[in-house]
């Protein structure tokens, strides 16, 4: 397939947008990037995916939504010289493994506390944001301990699927519910994901929108 072909519909300040995003840039894979501050861009994305969560690729007519999927689809349809998704089986779970953690571990707390901070406040609920904080902290505490064997990335020593994941997650995560300074492995983890130029690429591209950040964006990253 013509890498030419493929379309992204996403939000730079998303993070499961650069999530995609960095998956895209990793391999230099060429693609059209309709951002969603287009009008045009969201009428678009509506018809292809009634649900209008982001991002969607489109390939060759083709619409694939949900971000692991649209890497996963990457790794067969355009491959390139950055593997990420290993060719072995073990080695592949692994990593579908980290993606799941930062997925629903880190991202889906860290945007329940941001949601939360939205409603108006007779609507908040202070008991389901305390539950997502506590969450956050316990997935800290587990991934610093899994990170203390050595590893450099989350699934080992090849960036990989679980790393896309990961960048945005823990990047605005420690926004929302700061990571502890106890949890050492975690900080410099995601201090080399922001060293990684794929995701450093998608965070410049994000900064002009930190303004839309609830709890407020932070002097730094």
């Amino acid at each position: 397939m013509d890498s030419a072909s493929l379309r992204l519909y996403a939000h730079p300040f998303s993070s499961y947008c650069q999530k995609a995003l960095i998956a895209l840039y990793e391999n230099d894979t060429p693609f059209d990037y309709r951002t969603l501050e287009d009008k045009n861009a969201n009428a678009e994305l509506a018809a292809l995916w009634p649900l209008k969560r982001f991002p969607v690729l489109v390939d060759n007519g083709r619409t694939l939504p949900e971000a692991s999927i649209i890497i996963e689809h990457l790794a067969l349809a355009h491959p390139g010289p950055v593997k990420l998704i290993p060719a072995t089986p073990e080695d592949a779970l692994e990593v579908r493994l980290m993606d799941r953690f930062f997925d629903n571990y880190i991202s889906t707390p860290q945007q329940k506390i941001v949601f939360d901070s939205i409603r108006p406040a007779e609507s908040r609920d202070a008991y389901g944001a305390n539950e997502a904080r506590t969450m956050l902290d316990a997935a800290y505490r587990w991934l610093d301990q899994r990170l203390a064997d050595g590893r450099e990335w989350a699934a080992g020593a090849q960036f990989s699927m679980a790393d896309c994941a990961a960048a945005p997650a823990l990047f605005y995560a420690d926004w929302t519910h700061a990571i502890a300074p106890a949890f050492a492995q975690v900080h410099a983890y995601r201090r080399r994901l922001l060293a990684r130029p794929s995701f450093a690429r998608a965070v410049d591209e994000a900064r002009p929108f930190r303004a839309y950040f609830p709890l407020g964006a932070p002097d730094r990253d």
